[in-house]
């Protein structure tokens, strides 16, 4: 924003984090108590990647990137930034402020180098006209007692051992466990040991009457294999019977054993009436292990949103399931140097080679928004729906089935990680 604009655009301090705080405060209606949260963000904010509008001295809309890699398809990891702590004060909305924040921060990201930016939307109406795009749905489940029984599994081995454990003595098994999967699954972030401070911090006001997080570690005899990470809130029913809640947060796994094995734990609890869980992927093989999958009354709402910075180093960087060869005409009304032509190359899996994406004069077999790149960036959204929604033009009879059959991805996109 100009100099002469009156809501002028800075980074903060870490002296005035608490100002910073007061915005996403006021706009989420958080009742959590300020200092306690403060002491929170310190382990993860970098106050450098802050970026706050004022009125005067006074705070008036705020915006924050953190510094993630993420796993894409193939296996690399790119520099993201995790976009978070977006807000305006209530009485200062409708001005302008948030498109400034949001072109400023896009610029920045762009000048820094990194391929990606992503965030979780808190309105999934928002971000889309600032060029992300959908690009990992979320599963949630509610299983209730009774429900949790599970097929036989053949060829899986000897079932793991399970113990529980405290999570704040067991944070270098859950580490390990949750790196081992990062690197096979699309979506999955880095988190250095500030993050993970914060996932087994567990206050008491957050808990909202459910008991401490508890760990339960799975073990085989080749070492780790999985963990659950839960809560429960202890209820009874006006007739006496077992009502207690169990929550799911975590559950990660590097065999079909451990997977069966830990989901088994989780929904056969006594006392318990009723699981819940939440940021599952959306190919979760509870889906498959019970042998009622109805019982999972599963929910789908979007999860990580993908906006590509960098087009075609972020392309060039993922693999693609089969060859590939179209041109598409991209428009990008923030990050102009993502517009124009652009030609994709790239074998399957097994051919070898490295994918190119160059731009050319070359007729577009596809004419589309930088958003749906970034929906199907992680190979979990198909483009045949959004080319029936008017998102995307063909212009070659053919080219968005082959785009979208290279750009799917097994396993599914999936970020566990809340920021």
């Amino acid at each position: 924003m100009s100099a002469t604009s009156p809501y002028p655009i800075r980074p903060v301090d870490e002296s005035e984090l608490a100002a910073f705080n007061r915005v996403p405060d006021h706009a989420f209606n958080s009742h959590w108590p300020a200092e306690e949260m403060l002491a929170y963000d310190r382990l993860v904010v970098e106050p450098e990647r802050t970026l706050v509008a004022f009125d005067g001295d006074q705070p008036v809309g705020t915006t924050l990137a953190f510094s993630f890699g993420i796993t894409v398809p193939g296996g690399d990891v790119l520099g993201a930034a995790g976009i978070s702590g977006v807000a305006v004060m209530p009485t200062y909305r409708r001005r302008g402020i948030l498109s400034s924040l949001m072109r400023r921060q896009l610029n920045e990201v762009a000048a820094g180098g990194e391929p990606v930016a992503a965030l979780f939307a808190s309105e999934s109406v928002i971000y889309g006209r600032y060029g992300y795009g959908s690009a990992a749905d979320q599963y949630s489940f509610t299983f209730h007692r009774g429900d949790g029984s599970m097929r036989e599994i053949s060829g899986a081995g000897e079932p793991p051992a399970l113990r529980l454990a405290d999570p704040k003595d067991v944070l270098t098994e859950m580490k390990a466990v949750y790196e081992a999967l990062r690197t096979t699954r699309p979506g999955m972030l880095t988190s250095h040991d500030g993050w993970w401070d914060l996932h087994v911090a567990d206050p008491a006001f957050m808990r909202e009457g459910n008991s401490p997080q508890r760990a339960v570690i799975a073990e085989d005899h080749s070492g780790l294999v999985g963990y659950s990470l839960y809560a429960v809130k202890p209820e009874w029913g006006r007739d006496g019977m077992p009502a207690q809640e169990l929550a799911v947060r975590d559950l990660f796994w590097t065999t079909p054993a451990a997977c069966a094995a830990l989901w088994a734990d989780m929904l056969n609890r006594d006392l318990v009436g009723e699981v819940r869980t939440r940021m599952r992927p959306a190919d979760d093989p509870i889906q498959y292990l019970l042998t009622d999958p109805r019982r999972t009354r599963t929910k789908v709402t979007d999860g990580l949103w993908v906006r590509l910075i960098d087009l075609p180093t972020a392309l060039e960087r993922r693999q693609y399931s089969g060859a590939v060869d179209v041109v598409f005409e991209v428009t990008d009304a923030q990050l102009p140097g993502n517009e124009g032509r652009w030609r994709l190359q790239s074998g399957g899996p097994g051919d070898g080679g490295k994918p190119t994406c160059e731009r050319t004069a070359a007729e577009p077999d596809l004419l589309l928004p930088v958003t749906t790149l970034g929906a199907a960036y992680l190979g979990g959204t198909r483009l045949g729906g959004l080319a029936a929604a008017g998102q995307i033009t063909e212009c070659r009879p053919g080219a968005v089935a082959e785009l979208s059959a290279a750009m799917w991805w097994d396993p599914a996109p999936w970020s566990p990680m809340m920021f």
